[in-house]
């Protein structure tokens, strides 16, 4: 009772592969040292899967410990009054808002939030999902309103008067953005501290005090790690909250490697060894998606080394029923919040964004040397446009001599060229003449730019209006 076996089904015993070396096999089944080449192997894979696939994890869990420290859940919100400098360490913020944000931690029973009216914010749950906007881009229309956020689970009774949101994760981050008067930022901090207010729904009546906590110029750490100890962040937000809350492939992934709800993550010094190459990996595939992606839906304007940070303009990573997993990885590795106003088309309202990593010809950004980029007259904007430089290891602002390094159109002495365009350079020094014009870099280090603009209207959405490529200048 025998047939030819087809072609293609049966394995060589003996193989040879470019990756594991030699696999020897006995009719099929692996001899002890294969078997141990090829778990190594599956596991590696599931650790760089769960870096990548889990960054954005991390990535909440960092910015949670480092609002935490400087005071509980619910009852602290740290403000950059005099705005967010170069000290801080924050993805890829800007220097022109007024950043505040609190920690949102449920109970059993559900929270109140009262947002201050005139601000862009945004509630992310603990798995970096988003839940809701408030403010401009949010039901209460910029007028500041009363927030319920259910716990997971929540059956009970749901009071009218407020804008209720159903919360999977019992842990969210509130950030929102104030927007200066007049230059000054005060207004917009006295709006928070006169309005916002996070209580228990059962102390409506009572509600207890909040604790403004102004860190500008203070060292706040709020990156997640890009070692080994990754998965010991993710860990965190998986022990801490429901699994219903995220993808039960991710959460494959995760346990994968021993990262599983209800169970200590305690990898053995063979796993150890394997995380660790696994984070070296993850690293250098999450810093290469960004500055250097092969996609070309991450490119904003065709023909030019501007890219989009958010591809297809999809807060979800989705486009033709797809989930672009390299564009996720890349957008949580550079960048935070998520929210559904990012990838909408609104005229007049919100910001848009194109990032920079290199000049018209593609070489990537230098500190020893001096670029111009053009920014032509009559930009389409109801507000404003801005220029912020970040380092490329922390993706936080650039450290330099320039306590805030970026320039917007409101800057005070901003020279504009007769047309109504701009120019702008950015390099270690500044051209003679053109100190007001200048964003200081650091020799030795690179560096990359976002271009951001505020009330963006058609020509933005249409690409009929983008700043020009950087453009090596000599000083």
């Amino acid at each position: 009772m025998t047939t030819d076996i087809p072609d293609g089904i049966e394995s060589s015993n003996e193989i040879k592969t470019e990756t594991l070396g030699e696999l020897s096999f006995f009719d099929g089944v692996p001899k002890p040292e294969t078997a141990e080449k090829v778990y190594d192997y599956i596991d590696l894979g599931h650790a760089v899967d769960a870096f990548t696939k889990g960054i954005q994890i991390a990535s909440m869990e960092a910015m949670k410990q480092g609002i935490l420290e400087y005071g509980p859940a619910n009852q602290t919100v740290v403000i950059f009054e005099e705005l967010m400098d170069s000290k801080s360490f924050f993805l890829t913020a800007n220097t022109t808002n007024v950043y505040m944000m609190s920690w949102l931690e449920l109970g059993d029973e559900p929270m109140v939030i009262e947002t201050p009216p005139d601000v862009l914010g945004i509630i992310d749950d603990h798995y970096f999902k988003y839940v809701a906007d408030f403010g401009r881009l949010g039901p209460d229309k910029a007028k500041g309103g009363k927030f319920l956020i259910l716990p997971p689970g929540y059956k009970g009774d749901i009071p009218k008067g407020y804008f209720v949101k159903q919360a999977k994760t019992h842990g969210h981050w509130v950030i929102w953005r104030g927007f200066k008067k007049n230059g000054d930022p005060k207004p917009a901090v006295r709006a928070t501290k006169a309005n916002y207010k996070v209580y228990p729904l059962s102390q409506k009546n009572k509600q207890p005090k909040m604790n403004f906590v102004n860190v500008s110029g203070q060292d706040i750490n709020t990156i997640h790690k890009m070692d080994e100890r990754i998965y010991e962040e993710i860990n965190a937000v998986v022990q801490s909250e429901p699994s219903a809350a995220e993808n039960p492939e991710i959460l494959g992934t995760l346990a994968a490697i021993g990262i599983e709800k209800g169970k200590e993550f305690n990898p053995d010094p063979r796993m150890q060894a394997i995380l660790k190459e696994a984070a070296k990996l993850g690293s250098a595939i999450v810093r290469t998606q960004m500055a250097k992606p092969r996609n070309e839906y991450l490119y904003k304007f065709k023909g030019t080394q501007w890219l989009n940070p958010l591809a297809y303009k999809s807060y979800l990573f989705e486009h033709n029923g797809v989930r672009l997993l390299d564009a996720r990885s890349a957008f949580h590795f550079y960048a935070t919040g998520i929210t559904p106003a990012m990838s909408m088309k609104i005229i007049g309202k919100g910001s848009q964004y194109a990032i920079a990593y290199s000049d018209k010809d593609g070489n990537t950004f230098d500190g020893n040397k001096t670029y111009k980029y053009h920014i032509p007259a009559n930009p389409p904007m109801k507000d404003f446009w801005s220029f912020t430089i970040y380092d490329n290891q922390t993706r936080s602002m650039l450290q330099t001599d320039q306590q805030f390094p970026g320039i917007d159109n409101n800057k005070k002495g901003l020279i504009q060229n007769k047309d109504g365009s701009w120019d702008i350079y950015i390099g270690p020094k500044a051209p003679k003449g053109m100190e007001n014009n200048w964003i200081q870099t650091v020799p030795g280090k690179g560096w990359n730019t976002i271009f951001r603009l505020y009330g963006p209207l058609e020509p933005w959405f249409d690409g009929e209006w983008y700043p020009s490529d950087a453009v090596e200048v000599k000083v």
